[in-house]
């Protein structure tokens, strides 16, 4: 497939690139397949690409964005392979699995297809309010926060803490659908724009909240940077959290007697700077021994789960970051991997499970823990 290098040069910033290469060395993926940010960079300036159709390596990518971050010249090499993406999404050379993703998203709202009738399922029980009924904030839940059996636990696990604080929110119930954050980066941008966003941004500002607390990092992401949403204010569950703990409005009872060690999400780290309020929510649990692994705040290393990589399966199957990352996670004695992510869950959770050491180390969300000690 013949790429258009001059979309590319229209929509992207290359030219700052002087090919240091620390986009390359600073790519977790780099290590574990061939994907070579710098050369495609370059090739791209020197009209040089060969054809992409068959460039698996380009699906790698999990957009952690740590190519960005380390770039001196910020010339964002993700973006990139967000186009060249976009070209392969235009010609319909896409793997089957995110193709399904994609069809899922459209016709039911969420890409593991499920119906949308079952959006709200997870809330049975717990006594949540429609955002209809007025409320001051809207909790979002990430499709896997609202499908997901595993991540359903901490979804409901929030809902508790936010409850016990007193706080008024209330939820878009089967009217929620996938924020869309994967989409754009996996090149889908006309279902992005067109239908996600101008669907969601309406939508949210009609709800009058005052703010949109999400589950997930990803639609944190995606609402505060990319939806250019009205007098309404964007938090991750971690930071809405961290301020009840600090007003007191939130207290604990109980004690959790653990060593705990805490992996960050790149979409809320790496990309957005928020790397205090989580661990300030662990650190307030009484009982706890908190612990830092190596790779921590902005050298954190990906769970290889972003960039629509929940959707497939990539060229380094033998060799996951995963897998590095829960080592480590056992490497500095905690007991529990602490995650404020409903992907990292899943990835980090399947890399206990496949690396045998589900005696020696648990995946749990924050708020899983918080909840343990009210």
């Amino acid at each position: 497939m013949r790429v258009d290098v001059q979309q590319l040069l229209d929509n992207l910033d290359l030219f700052g690139c002087i090919q240091c290469g620390k986009c390359t060395g600073g790519c977790p993926v780099s290590l574990t397949t061939v994907l070579n940010v710098r050369f495609l960079i370059y090739e791209t300036l020197m009209d040089a690409l060969p054809d992409i159709e068959h460039a698996e390596e380009l699906w790698d990518c999990t957009c952690c964005f740590t190519c960005v971050e380390r770039c001196p010249k910020d010339v964002r090499p993700a973006d990139l392979i967000i186009g060249l993406r976009g070209q392969l999404v235009e010609a319909g050379k896409i793997p089957p699995t995110i193709g399904d993703a994609l069809m899922g998203i459209f016709r039911q709202g969420n890409p593991l297809g499920f119906a949308r009738d079952d959006r709200f399922g997870w809330a049975k029980g717990l006594d949540v309010k429609l955002i209809e009924e007025g409320a001051e904030n809207l909790l979002f839940t990430c499709c896997s926060s609202a499908y997901d059996v595993r991540a359903q636990i901490a979804t409901r696990a929030l809902v508790r803490a936010l409850q016990a604080a007193g706080v008024d929110f209330g939820s878009l119930g089967t009217e929620e659908t996938c924020c869309g954050n994967e989409v754009r980066r996996v090149g889908e941008v006309a279902m992005f724009e067109e239908m996600l966003v101008a669907e969601g941004k309406p939508l949210f500002e009609s709800t009058g909240a005052q703010r949109i607390i999400t589950t997930s990092p990803h639609c944190y992401n995606t609402f505060k940077n990319e939806y250019g949403l009205e007098g309404m204010e964007v938090v991750h569950y971690s930071q809405a959290v961290a301020k009840l703990l600090e007003e007191g409005k939130l207290t604990f009872s109980g004690r959790l007697e653990k060593k705990v060690t805490y992996h960050d999400p790149c979409f809320l780290g790496k990309q957005n700077g928020i790397f205090d309020e989580p661990r300030e929510v662990i650190r307030a649990i009484p009982g706890v021994e908190f612990v830092e692994m190596d790779r921590i705040r902005e050298r954190s290393l990906c769970c290889e789960g972003g960039g629509g990589r929940m959707w497939f399966e990539g060229t380094n199957s033998e060799e996951r970051l995963a897998f590095q990352r829960v080592h480590e996670a056992v490497g500095t004695g905690a007991e529990i991997l602490a995650v404020a992510c409903p992907f990292c869950m899943s990835m980090l959770e399947d890399a206990v499970k496949v690396q045998g050491l589900e005696e020696q180390l648990k995946v749990m969300d924050i708020m899983e823990l918080v909840v343990g000690a009210l």
